[in-house]
């Protein structure tokens, strides 16, 4: 990994001008959510060991720092016909076992989200969180057409639950936020029922690994010169050829 990475390098300064133009070079944006707040829960976790066993290395996914210009470059290099990243002497397809090990979560033998689930009753939730229902029903609320729960309140619950050392409480809540604003962002400071699901599946690779090729292929299949890349996509995407 080391040698392709030196030549992804070497493929990235080649970049000449002719060759920016002739790729019809697009400016890309990436969603840097504010993940401060988000940090500050990882002093509530009591087994740092332990919560990797459990959920994986989403942990350092909170202080990774995304390179936005070797971003930027690499997306340059997708192929859409192909599905890939295509430099001048080989091609790069992030995989399903790459990103399992990067976020330290195994690949289930089960179906992946589709988005056709059924909405989480109001039992589920209380069950995956360790809310109270009728509090929970209070902060559900619609934004962008879709329900879900501001990040406001799932901190604030996170928080009490935190202090409170309730380990298994706290700790579903925190991974929660963690899937709705880092992984599977959708809308600012909100956690939609699509990240309430996905969690509640403990299978979160296929979808993770589909988000990035849905995002990079249809942003540039739209020629819209913007990529809202989720965090958890570009994090996971830089750390795939630059921590190997």
């Amino acid at each position: 990994m080391k040698k392709l990475f030196k030549e992804l390098k070497r493929s990235i300064c080649n970049f000449s001008d002719m060759e920016r133009q002739r790729r019809n070079t697009k400016k890309y944006s990436f969603r840097q959510p504010d993940l401060k707040e988000l940090r500050n829960l990882t002093s509530y976790v009591l087994d740092p060991l332990g919560f990797k066993a459990r959920f994986g290395k989403l942990l350092p996914l909170l202080t990774t720092r995304v390179d936005e210009g070797l971003m930027s470059v690499l997306v340059q290099f997708y192929d859409p016909l192909y599905r890939c990243f295509t430099f001048p002497d080989f091609q790069l397809f992030p995989t399903l076992e790459e990103y399992a090990y990067l976020v330290g979560i195994p690949i289930l033998d089960q179906l992946p989200f589709s988005g056709l689930e059924s909405i989480p009753t109001s039992q589920e939730m209380v069950d995956l969180l360790r809310i109270d229902e009728s509090i929970i029903g209070a902060h559900m609320t619609t934004k962008g057409g879709i329900q879900g729960l501001p990040s406001e309140f799932l901190i604030a619950q996170a928080t009490m639950y935190g202090k409170a050392m309730s380990e298994d409480a706290f700790e579903a809540i925190f991974v929660l936020l963690i899937y709705g604003l880092v992984l599977f962002p959708n809308i600012d400071k909100f956690v939609d029922v699509n990240a309430i699901r996905i969690f509640s599946t403990l299978n979160l690779v296929p979808t993770l690994l589909g988000d990035t090729y849905f995002s990079l292929h249809m942003r540039n299949a739209k020629d819209d010169g913007r990529l809202q890349g989720e965090q958890g996509m570009s994090t996971v995407v830089h750390e795939t050829y630059v921590s190997h």
